[in-house]
């Protein structure tokens, strides 16, 4: 019999389809070959990228040369424009402004065929800690209300360049999907004076039945109304409102787990193409204020085995062949 369940934090619906219930070989497999030939985030080709605003390098070597283990662009082609004022006006009835922001990227790795997930730790948490440097630098700006961090992991997951990287938007606004979070939070906290977030925690670690993996600082859960077969949560233990908070360590933490949680993805659904995005608390925003008592940053990993058709863009309810529990005790059994 399938399931309506429903998602505790936004309030959103999904039909856990058992009858089509699908193993990880059940799925069609989307194979990415690889195509060579020039890319502009090899070491080398450094004047082929907008210069960058920070990275990791040898001593000595000068900016935009290679010496680089990690570097940060602005993108060549960026969704948003960093230069000029907002300029909020209405059109009628409608609201509009310039679109001013950051778009930058995040080149992982100097090597063109090295995947996340087979970094060696010290690696994987400089990219996480990257990630922190940069949030903290563009809240600086009073433009920016939220700083999305986001990863394309191959072509269909929406990724036009091989070479391992990941993304930063910083908005004017803050995305409706994490607004929707927020209200949701906020009104369980005023029903209940609890994170709720600490509270899906707590029970998840509990119950253990969608328990992925967990390490002394986080934990990885196939989440209780996902909306995407093997979609994986992970978040911290405890409870920490911003992703950019943190000392070195719990950033070394995550990328033990995120890379683990990579590593049994790609063992099971033999390197499936992927997205993850991390929510963490907006920052600057008058309307929202501070979320810091019950909103809990995390990343959620989506693989890309299904397709959304016109039943799911209709109706907002998603179809998700793989029960969570399911998809948990297939990842916990991967032998890495």
């Amino acid at each position: 019999m399938p399931e309506l369940r429903k998602d505790p934090i936004v309030e959103r619906w999904v039909i856990i389809s058992t009858e089509r219930g699908k193993r990880p070989g059940d799925f069609e497999e989307e194979t990415d070959v690889r195509k060579g030939g020039f890319c502009p985030f090899d070491p080398g080709n450094e004047d082929k990228t907008p210069k960058e605003v920070m990275a990791l390098r040898d001593e000595g070597t000068a900016p935009d040369t290679p010496g680089w283990s990690l570097r940060v662009v602005p993108n060549k082609f960026p969704a948003l424009m960093v230069e000029g004022e907002l300029g909020r006006r209405g059109d009628g009835l409608y609201d509009k402004m310039n679109g001013v922001g950051a778009h930058e990227v995040i080149i992982e790795t100097t090597d063109h065929n090295e995947d996340l997930a087979d970094m060696p730790l010290n690696r994987f948490t400089d990219v996480m800690v990257a990630y922190k440097e940069r949030i903290n630098d563009l809240k600086k700006d009073s433009r920016f209300r939220f700083a999305m961090i986001f990863k394309n992991h191959g072509r269909v997951a929406g990724a036009s360049l091989e070479h391992s990287h990941s993304q930063l938007i910083a908005l004017p606004e803050v995305p409706s999907r994490v607004e929707r979070e927020i209200e949701g939070a906020k009104r369980f906290y005023s029903y209940k004076e609890r994170c709720i977030f600490c509270d899906i925690v707590t029970q998840e670690l509990s119950e253990r039945s969608r328990l992925v993996t967990e390490n002394p600082t986080f934990l990885a859960i196939a989440p209780y109304a996902p909306r995407f077969p093997f979609e994986t949560w992970i978040l911290p233990k405890q409870h920490m409102p911003r992703y950019e908070d943190g000392p070195r360590e719990i950033y070394e933490s995550l990328a033990q787990i995120l890379g683990e949680v990579l590593q049994r993805l790609n063992k099971a659904l033999k390197n499936p193409p992927y997205n993850y995005i991390l929510h963490t608390s907006p920052f600057n925003d008058p309307h929202i204020g501070d979320v810091s008592h019950f909103y809990h940053w995390h990343i959620e990993v989506m693989p890309r085995l299904t397709k959304i058709a016109g039943f799911e863009w209709g109706s907002g309810f998603y179809i998700n062949p793989t029960p969570p529990e399911d998809a948990a005790r297939f990842l916990r059994e991967v032998q890495l």
